[in-house]
């Protein structure tokens, strides 16, 4: 953490009362959860053509049949 923001932060949350430096915790780990998880794209070039070609056209012309078909009765 950036010292200079990690000092700004403790000085304002050292000044609430309890109930508010819970909330701020409680929030701060809701944060956290939710924060996007994934890897550096870098690590997923070693991937990169491992699906063979003609699978690929497959599963793009299987992509394009289900899913530009609008089912009426649906609902």
């Amino acid at each position: 953490m950036n010292p200079s923001m990690e000092s700004k932060l403790r000085e304002h949350f050292e000044a609430l009362p309890y109930e508010l430096q819970r909330r701020v915790l409680d929030f701060a780990q809701a944060l956290a959860l939710s924060a996007p998880k994934g890897v550096p794209g870098k690590r997923l070039l070693a991937f990169a053509g491992a699906i063979p070609p003609d699978d690929v056209q497959e599963m793009a012309r299987a992509i394009e049949v289900g899913c530009e078909v609008v089912d009426q009765d649906e609902w």
